[in-house]
């Protein structure tokens, strides 16, 4: 069965410190957050797109925005869980599907990169 896959980039400017690590980022650091979004889709509508890359972007920046420029520490569930970017990657994909799974598109990744040079891809 053939799948198409979409990918939109984009970033955001947060600060974090992860609880309990043993160097530097234990303490307070500001990130520019650099998130890839991937959706998949098996048939096309009537007009031959999978999803406007419009409607991903729209909504992918939604779903930043009460993030963005913030300590992430601060805010739920980052108030609980370390803000890593393997949590950061999980609790932003579950944002996603639930904004963005229809039955005929599904979230199928997120990465997140707190450098240009490193990193994660969550994938349930």
């Amino acid at each position: 069965m053939a799948e198409y896959e979409l990918m939109i980039k984009t970033d955001f400017a947060a600060a974090h410190s992860l609880r309990g690590y043993p160097g530097d980022c234990a303490r307070l650091h500001g990130q520019n957050w650099h998130v890839e979004l991937y959706v998949v889709c098996e048939t096309l509508d009537d007009i031959g797109l999978a999803v406007d890359y419009k409607v991903l972007k729209r909504e992918l920046k939604a779903a930043l925005a009460d993030w963005d420029h913030y300590n992430l520490n601060d805010l739920p569930p980052f108030d609980a869980i370390n803000p890593s970017s393997e949590n950061v990657a999980r609790v932003l994909y579950e944002r996603m599907a639930a904004r963005l799974d229809d039955g005929r598109i599904r979230v199928s990744r997120i990465a997140i990169g707190e450098t240009c040079t490193a990193k994660v891809i969550y994938r349930p």
